[in-house]
């Protein structure tokens, strides 16, 4: 398996760097207000899919922190509850006290 992704991985490197030599132009890139961004075309797309690759990230923070906190406290609970049924099963595992007997 660790080969077969390997071998994709390659693949993808070829083609992607295949791409790129293809596309070396110059474009201009027009934002509004009069940016203007000249620059090969290939590095533009590569800096848009980084961009937008750590905006997703960015994106993703909080229901990351979100639901490592919510497993933090359900380890908790997990914890606590575990203990209450090693304390019980300790309780029934030990044989009863007799009761006081008093003498006459």
């Amino acid at each position: 398996m660790k080969i077969l992704f390997r071998i994709l991985a390659v693949l993808f490197f070829i083609v992607f760097f295949g791409f790129a030599l293809k596309n070396t132009d110059e474009v201009t890139l027009r934002f509004f207000l009069g940016y203007v961004i000249q620059g090969p075309l290939v590095l533009l797309l590569l800096g848009f899919f980084v961009g937008g690759a750590v905006l997703g990230v960015l994106a993703m923070l909080p229901m990351v922190f979100r639901s490592r906190r919510d497993v933090a406290k359900n380890k908790k609970a997990l914890a606590t509850i575990q203990n209450e049924a090693q304390a019980q099963l300790l309780a029934k595992s030990q044989p009863p006290q007799p009761d006081a007997i008093s003498q006459l």
